[in-house]
């Protein structure tokens, strides 16, 4: 069995953004040249989420909505987090709600995805770099 690792690293401006990450995760898949077997893809921060779903802008929209709706950001003091003179307790909720990390087959050497299937990084306290783990495990 062979084994491959790579860091992303992303750097985004807005506080929340979701970006589509599955042709870097191709990418990735190429460059081990792994036919037959498993991708895990996560975030190395506990303020953000990697997930599966559809590449949707109103979908996107109504997660921010739903998200902000369920865990707002403000007041700050709403959190006990927070009382420790960080401001980002909503992004360690909303990253729980939105899930750590995926794993997807690989078969052929492509990701053996549903229709409309797409790998996202899901950021909830953004404006610094921040790292996303790509493993490959297989043949």
């Amino acid at each position: 069995m062979k084994s491959y690792r790579k860091e992303l690293t992303l750097n985004l401006p807005e506080r929340m953004e979701f970006v589509n990450i599955t042709a870097d995760v191709r990418a990735c898949i190429d460059e081990s040249a792994i036919q037959e077997g498993l991708v895990l893809v996560n975030p190395m921060h506990i303020t953000a989420s990697v997930f599966i779903n559809d590449d949707e802008s109103g979908l996107h929209h109504d997660y921010k909505k739903f998200l902000e709706t369920l865990v707002p950001h403000a007041p700050l003091a709403q959190y006990r987090h927070n009382d420790t003179g960080e401001d980002n307790a909503d992004a360690h909720i909303k990253r729980q709600v939105m899930g750590r990390e995926v794993v997807v087959a690989i078969t052929n050497g492509e990701l053996d995805f549903g229709a409309w299937e797409q790998i996202f990084y899901g950021e909830f306290d953004g404006r610094r770099r921040k790292r996303v783990l790509v493993k490959i495990i297989g043949e």
